[in-house]
């Protein structure tokens, strides 16, 4: 049970690492009205193993309070959008694999949009902020995510079996 425990912390922390590092890398495409985060790819983990979910919360708090501009509602509600996303992509996973990136996908849509408006002033339509976040995280998240979930697809009874549920 201990080793258990110790699998799901060094995945979570694994996870956020990995998160942060792309982010960071791809910093000019992760922030602003029209972002491709490619960090959101890895918001399909969920379907695997549920130690993603604090996982990809960490990740992208961490990665907002370095790559953003340090305004405290995109550290908060941002990160927020990423967790609601991670935890229903997490109670979905049974279902079909094609929901795992729709969660995200919904969340941030919905979410960062708000973010942008009055965080960060961007004064244009909230339903045009909707679709532009909404057209990054289908790439990101349906696209790039997908890739992922089909490529890790075949070792999802061995290198994600053993975390703690």
């Amino acid at each position: 049970m201990k080793d258990k425990k110790v699998l799901f912390l060094v995945q979570a922390a694994a996870i956020a690492a990995v998160y942060v590092v792309l982010t960071i890398l791809f910093l000019p495409f992760s922030f602003g009205e029209v972002q491709v985060r490619v960090s959101e790819a890895l918001t399909v983990l969920p379907y695997f193993t549920p130690a993603a979910v604090p996982g990809l919360f960490a990740g992208c708090l961490i990665a907002n309070i370095l790559g953003g501009s340090g305004v405290l509602l995109d550290i908060a509600l941002g990160s927020i959008a990423t967790l609601l996303g991670a935890v229903f992509t997490y109670l979905l996973r049974n279902r079909s694999r094609y929901l795992a990136p729709v969660p995200p996908i919904v969340s941030n849509t919905l979410i960062v949009p708000f973010v942008l408006r009055f965080g960060y002033g961007v004064n244009l339509p909230i339903p045009f902020m909707m679709l532009t976040v909404g057209i990054g995280e289908v790439i990101s998240c349906g696209v790039f995510g997908m890739i992922v979930l089909t490529a890790l697809e075949r070792y999802k009874g061995t290198i994600f079996k053993h975390a703690v549920v």
